[in-house]
């Protein structure tokens, strides 16, 4: 709490001098927060995000990272780096374009530069897919209706249910790649009967999610109980 004054027992220049330092710690402190990071500890599914160009090289590649390549994104598949007894190590990285959909794999010398994609990830809903395939999100926060084409989900459409919050990522406006929330709860619609016995421990059987997703789950599973599965990895976790 800021201690007023009466403003005639302070000296005109020590009443001018407070008033601009108040205003200039004032725009300090708003521009802090305009940068700091969010308390909410919400998934990010819930939350605009946006990634902006950043210079890398080779050390920095992981899994999942996108970059941009001669104005397209690319995302990291996979990489692998090869020790030379005699000079620099080389980094092996498999890529897919998030525009076009084909994979590429180059090698690169240690400490060779990239850039990350600017993209924006944006929450949605899923709403219905058409006769064709495309998938139709409702954006979160303006409530508008977004189209995605068939071929940008054919991955991860056997995850999506209906009313289901999943991430779409832009680049350049344009959406390149939707992300399902992992873990997630999902029903098993399809399955073997349950074993009884000493075996179950040991025995797993198949089972069908309601998009079409199929995971190995423990024998002691029945048909409509709900589980916990890792998206990302197509795993079982646990029951929900």
């Amino acid at each position: 709490q800021i201690l007023q004054i009466p403003s005639h027992t302070c000296h005109p220049d020590l009443s001018s001098t407070m008033m601009f330092r108040s205003a200039f710690f004032a725009t300090l402190f708003a521009t802090a927060s305009a940068f700091a990071p969010s308390l909410h500890t919400d998934t990010a599914v819930h939350q605009r995000n946006t990634a902006l160009n950043v210079a890398i090289d080779t050390s920095d590649i992981k899994n999942g990272l996108t970059v941009e390549i001669d104005g397209e994104p690319y995302k990291v598949l996979n990489f692998s780096i090869m020790k030379q007894a005699r000079g620099a190590a080389k980094t092996t990285i498999k890529f897919k374009n998030l525009m076009r959909g084909n994979t590429i794999e180059n090698t690169y010398r240690s400490g060779e530069k990239f850039e990350t994609a600017m993209i924006e990830k944006n929450p949605a809903q899923y709403t219905y897919s058409d006769e064709v395939g495309n998938y139709f999100f409702m954006d979160s926060e303006s409530f508008e209706e977004v189209m995605v084409e068939a071929n940008l989900i054919e991955d991860v459409a056997k995850w999506i249910i209906e009313g289901m919050e999943c991430n779409l990522i832009y680049f350049k406006g344009k959406v390149i790649e939707v992300m399902v929330p992992s873990p997630y709860v999902y029903e098993v619609v399809e399955t073997e009967p349950s074993l009884k016995g000493s075996t179950v421990n040991a025995h797993t059987k198949p089972a069908t999610l309601p998009a079409g997703a199929v995971v190995t789950i423990p024998g002691f599973i029945d048909q409509g109980t709900m589980i916990k599965v890792d998206t990302a990895k197509g795993e079982y976790l646990e029951r929900a």
